[in-house]
């Protein structure tokens, strides 16, 4: 191959993942980035990995994406108005059949009067959500708390009446904790975290599952500022497999809030379709009708007054379709749609404009695949893989899908590029991305073999992956070379915990 040719591509590759870089889903849409704590930044869903928690699987949604430690004094509570949902779809409709739905509230202490100081004789509230060291759940030095309901619907998420999660003695009320301020004011925080793990039953469920919500440091790792800096990086890196960390994480040092559930995924599952592959995605809503208090009173934690019907304003499932795969005009509206809908979107599938842009903008002409329809694609994100996490009966739509029937991965055999890697490997690690996502799951690195076709090469002349006939080396223009694709930052060596809620203690404000 000419040498001015491997640069095209070299190139071609890395501004491709310049547009994957926004994956999972940081400020994916335009709305969405001026609301950012109903912002889904990633979502997981894998069998639990902790030693004896086999059959559970691990859902988290991550909201509020690129939080600097140091973000004081108020840090990242969630929104008291809004709406958080994990979705799942157990009989292939694209139709959510379970939705465990998150609503929060924030509240001073002492009644909204908060924690006072005799400043002169006067009592005075401090300014500040801590009052001295932190240790334990409310306590005593903590002028905020941050608490949650968790109630699960059957059926459709808006109609019918959600039974509530329950805890110890019955609680329904779950407290969260408060961001890592530093190490003065709490000195411990995996200990002080470790506190917020609760052990919950969900009505239906006969098996008690584990829920924690919290802050946590941000698990995905990309390239991101030298990616946007039109593409600022050597081109020889990204297509030499033995340079695949050459470059550090911009997202190590930011934190996240995350809504983690672990459930016995025999909960999951439908009795009825007896399938063992389930579907599910997150969404945030807002209510219809949001007027700011021009004179809010003292104690509250906000100025809104919200109301009227929900309005589903964030959606994710699969990390990379509204980033990379819809186009700029529908990012909103695909934000606010369901699965059961994906039918209007279904050209930025079959038909993706990215190859063909990075042609054009490079003037390197056949470097895209040319197996139009591309089924490829429609398996990954649509339909799920036949044999490995396609439903029996499945409706076109996309989420992130996951066979409960294969076993988990212990994480230090897990592959970092899922099933991709274990096919390259010949390996037996069927546990990862695209069935389910763990967070040791490279998913930039997949999506850029997978969008620049490496998966149709992965398929071989059976159509093993059920691809169909059109998707066959010769419509592969990089061939072999599409499985080197990587964007310098390796995601297998970010810290994260052995066990629930798997996503490493945050970052904290001071050290």
């Amino acid at each position: 191959m000419k040498p001015n040719r491997i640069r095209a591509i070299a190139l071609a590759t890395m501004t491709l993942t310049a547009a994957i870089a926004q994956a999972s889903s940081h400020r994916e849409a335009p709305f969405i980035t001026t609301v950012p704590k109903v912002d889904a930044s990633d979502f997981y869903m894998f069998r639990s990995y902790e030693p004896g928690r086999s059959e559970h699987v691990t859902l988290i949604a991550n909201y509020l994406p690129l939080q600097d430690a140091y973000g004081g004094p108020n840090y990242f509570a969630m929104d008291p108005n809004a709406l958080y949902e994990i979705h799942v779809d157990n009989d292939g409709d694209a139709r959510e059949d379970i939705s465990f739905q998150f609503r929060f509230r924030n509240t001073l202490a002492g009644g909204g009067a908060g924690v006072s100081l005799n400043i002169g004789g006067k009592s005075v509230g401090i300014p500040l959500v801590q009052a001295g060291t932190v240790a334990k759940v409310r306590d005593a030095n903590l002028q905020l708390a941050e608490t949650f309901t968790v109630g699960v619907m059957r059926g459709d998420r808006r109609k019918g009446s959600a039974q509530m999660l329950t805890g110890a003695g019955g609680a329904t009320h779950f407290d969260k904790p408060v961001d890592n301020i530093g190490v003065k004011t709490i000195p411990n925080y995996a200990a002080y975290a470790a506190q917020h793990v609760h052990t919950v039953n969900i009505p239906g469920c006969s098996q008690p599952a584990r829920l924690f919500v919290g802050q946590r440091q941000d698990a995905f790792a990309v390239n991101l500022g030298t990616i946007f800096d039109l593409v600022n990086a050597p081109v020889g890196v990204i297509t030499d497999a033995t340079l695949i960390g050459a470059a550090p994480n911009t997202l190590a040092d930011k934190n996240v809030t995350t809504l983690a559930l672990e459930v016995h995924r025999s909960c999951l599952k439908s009795s009825e379709q007896g399938d063992d592959v389930i579907g599910a995605w997150t969404t945030a809503s807002l209510r219809q009708a949001r007027v700011l208090d021009g004179t809010p009173p003292s104690g509250h934690q906000t100025t809104e007054k919200a109301g009227g019907a929900w309005v589903q304003v964030s959606r994710l499932g699969m990390p990379l379709v509204n980033e990379v795969v819809i186009g700029l005009k529908d990012k909103d509206k695909f934000n606010a749609s369901k699965p059961s809908g994906d039918g209007q979107f279904i050209d930025y599938v079959t038909n993706p404009t990215l190859p063909a842009l990075l042609e054009i903008a490079l003037a390197a002409p056949g470097i895209a695949p040319t197996n139009f329809p591309r089924n490829d694609l429609v398996t990954t994100f649509l339909t799920g893989i036949k044999g490995v996490n396609q439903q029996k009966q499945v409706t076109p739509s996309e989420m992130l899908r996951l066979n409960t029937a294969i076993a988990p991965v212990a994480f230090a055999q897990q592959n970092r590029l899922g099933i991709v890697g274990n096919i390259l490997a010949g390996g037996s690690d069927n546990a990862g991305f695209p069935n389910g996502r763990r967070p040791k799951d490279d998913v930039v690195d997949i999506a850029l073999v997978a969008v620049m076709g490496g998966l149709c090469m992965a398929n071989g002349n059976n159509d093993a992956l059920g691809f169909g006939a059109a998707c066959k080396p010769s419509a592969v223009p990089l061939g072999a070379t599409a499985f080197k694709l990587h964007d310098a930052v390796d995601q297998a060596v970010v810290p994260l915990l052995p066990g629930f809620p798997y996503l490493n203690t945050p970052l904290p404000g001071s050290r």
